[in-house]
């Protein structure tokens, strides 16, 4: 086996890594730069109650369930082609959106956005593996990646508190024009093209492309009844998850799920018959492929499990209002930006499935902090311990993405980003509604008995925080002082037991990264039937950086 380090990138392929962050922070914002604006999109377009939940998560669903189809898009068309086809759809939706006089185009153009979106990411995150062979620049640059990816998410509501602060919310969708304008302007002279049968070019071009299709020139055919499979697949699970979360059991979200869950199994058995399927069976069943994608899932279910808690929390307990909350919130990346470096760097001399375990560990070390809080906790330790989760988290989940492109063939990087990313959303997802409902249901029982007599809406009370907030609004000052103190503790205590739920969940984590990942970073086990993939790593861990 070719134990040769890769070939190392320069200056050039260091910039245009830079020009793909700017696409991946917009689009990973994108997902929550909303949460101050709706107020002002209610008042001035009256959505109903419904349009407004769509107006949320359209953006999300058709971003999830178009990340497959894309990234195996991109390994046949061209990554870097993709990414200007979904830097101007992301653009000119962006401009639309800022400007929608309706809450039905709203919804729309939060569609073609989503569709832009779904052409980025996985493209960025593809081009990172095309781009950077040598095995510790491409560690530096997935670090880079996953933290630029978690910190949209973070700053999104930070980006449109600020806006608001002094223009129509519009202005949250118009930032993206120029961004995306300059995207368009740099990729073509900074980023190679690669895809399948046309490996990228420069220091970074793979010696192993992929076998020509002669019906194609090169390119195997893109199969549309797949994609359409895979979004039968992904859309009706994400959103019976969602809605579960929101709602409870309800008849429509399980049959969604059953559905998905359904289109699921044709959709693998195509690509078992297929000679260039969407996804490669075989690359997931490699131990270093799927085993990150499963840590991946677990560490979102996590993230955003816990995300929702975190930020009520500063807001309805501790009283602060949703812009100062947003701003201390950030506080936790200066655990990812000391733990994400760190991991990266520790796992060049030591075997990644045990720097992903420490992760993992730590992780659970800070959800086990949050356990601890209380009504009047000290902003400090709440803000301690989403520090140390998150550093935990964000460091596993680099070692995890970094292990995954490294397990990956080169032109299959875009479909592998895309089952990667896929992954993550349904985590996320599942986090959202398993985690969620779990302080929901500790909330209604402790607020069972918790409600004074004669509190009008008692079922709204018992039901949510918010809920609990608005009808102490109207309530004399000792009785609402009295419903709001019992409801807090009871979210408290709700958001306590999440937290064990996400802290027993990094350990399972952390125990299967050490138990089955093992060694997986050395060498990508042969698929039957498949040559054995390219190794890549260097022949000696004390390689010069």
């Amino acid at each position: 086996m070719d134990n040769t380090p890769g070939p190392r990138a320069g200056r050039k392929e260091w910039t245009a890594l830079g020009v793909l962050m700017l696409p991946l922070l917009l689009v990973s914002m994108d997902v929550s730069v909303l949460y101050f604006a709706i107020p002002s999109i209610s008042e001035d377009l009256e959505p109903s109650a419904t349009q407004q939940l769509w107006i949320l998560d359209m953006y999300g669903f058709v971003l999830a369930g178009l990340l497959i189809t894309m990234g195996a898009l991109g390994d046949r068309i061209g990554r870097r082609r993709l990414v200007l086809v979904g830097a101007a759809v992301f653009g000119l939706a962006s401009a639309a959106a800022a400007y929608a006089h309706s809450a039905e185009l709203l919804i729309a153009v939060r569609a073609l956005l989503g569709l832009g979106g779904a052409a980025l990411m996985p493209s960025t995150l593809a081009l990172v593996r095309n781009l950077f062979h040598d095995e510790k620049q491409r560690a530096k640059a997935v670090t880079l990646w996953t933290a630029v990816l978690t910190t949209g998410i973070s700053l999104g509501p930070v980006v449109s508190g600020l806006l608001l602060e002094h223009f129509w919310w519009g202005s949250v969708f118009l930032i993206n024009v120029p961004a995306m304008a300059l995207l368009l302007a740099l990729v073509p002279f900074l980023v190679p093209e690669s895809s399948t049968g046309r490996p990228s070019t420069g220091p970074a071009a793979t010696e192993h492309p992929a076998p020509e299709h002669p019906a194609t020139g090169g390119r195997p055919r893109f199969d549309l009844l797949s994609s359409a499979l895979s979004l039968g697949a992904l859309l009706p699970v994400i959103y019976g998850v969602k809605e579960w979360a929101r709602h409870g059991y309800a008849p429509v979200p399980a049959l969604g799920i059953a559905v998905g869950l359904l289109f699921g199994v044709v959709f693998m058995r195509r690509q078992r018959r297929l000679e260039h399927p969407m996804i490669d069976l075989g690359l997931l069943g490699r131990r270093a492929f799927g085993g990150p994608v499963l840590a991946n899932l677990l560490a979102m279910f996590a993230t955003v499990g816990m995300a929702v808690f975190f930020s009520q929390y500063l807001q309805s307990v501790l009283g602060q209002s949703p812009l100062t909350a947003a701003l201390w919130s950030l506080v936790p990346a200066a655990g990812v930006a000391v733990t994400a470096p760190t991991g990266a760097a520790l796992a060049q001399r030591i075997d990644r499935a045990y720097v992903m375990g420490g992760g993992f560990a730590l992780s659970a070390c800070g959800f086990l902090l949050i356990t601890q809080l209380q009504t009047d906790s000290p902003l400090w330790y709440t803000l301690l311990g989403g520090s140390v989760y998150a550093g935990g988290l964000v460091a596993a989940m680099t070692i995890a993405n970094e292990l995954a492109l490294g397990a990956a063939p080169p032109e299959r990087a875009g479909s592998a980003a895309a089952v990667l990313e896929s992954g993550q959303e349904l985590g996320g997802a599942l986090g959202m509604a398993i985690l969620g409902s779990v302080g929901a249901a500790v909330y209604s029982r402790d607020m069972a008995d918790g409600v004074p007599a004669g509190v009008p809406h008692a079922d709204a009370v018992r039901e949510t925080l918010g809920g609990a907030a608005a009808v102490a609004s109207e309530l004399p000052g000792a009785v609402a002082e009295t419903l709001l103190t019992a409801a807090r503790e009871a979210f408290t205590h709700g958001m306590g037991i999440a937290a064990i739920g996400a802290a027993v969940a990094m350990s399972g984590a952390g125990l299967f990264s050490v138990v089955f990942l093992r060694g997986a970073g050395r060498a990508a086990a042969p698929v039957p039937g498949e040559p054995a993939a390219p190794d890549h790593r260097p022949a000696s861990h004390e390689a010069a950086l």
